[in-house]
């Protein structure tokens, strides 16, 4: 030893031990803690408000950037071929039949995720 007694070189050793147990103390703690906050999220219960706020959000966007885009390609075809039919509403109707499709989707999509998490 360096210039230590035994019973030093000892009781460094046991800290030693006990700061190692104190972290795997603290590890085994935090694993326990995740595993129990998995589980919770998995077991079958009410939809959250915020799953509530974001689906309702999801829905809104998915047919709301379709129709807008729609919209905007009627105006310009209108600008540029004048013609007896608006393109506007015709591209308007497009547009939404194409957003609510794809909202359709997104809700089946997240509504068979929730389901398979509860299983």
């Amino acid at each position: 030893m360096r210039g230590g007694s035994f019973v030093s070189g000892a009781r460094d050793m046991n800290d030693f031990h006990e700061g190692r147990q104190k972290r795997d103390e603290e590890f085994a703690r935090r694993i326990r803690t995740k595993e129990i906050r998995r589980e919770k999220g998995r077991r079958p219960g009410k939809a959250s408000l915020i799953f509530g706020l974001g689906m309702f959000g999801l829905v809104g966007w998915s047919i709301a950037i379709p129709t807008l885009i729609g919209v905007a390609i009627g105006v310009w075809i209108d600008s540029r071929w004048p013609g007896q039919y608006s393109w506007t509403l015709m591209m308007l109707f497009i547009g939404l039949i194409l957003g609510c499709l794809n909202a359709w989707y997104w809700v089946k999509t997240m509504l068979g995720i929730r389901e398979r998490r509860r299983r």
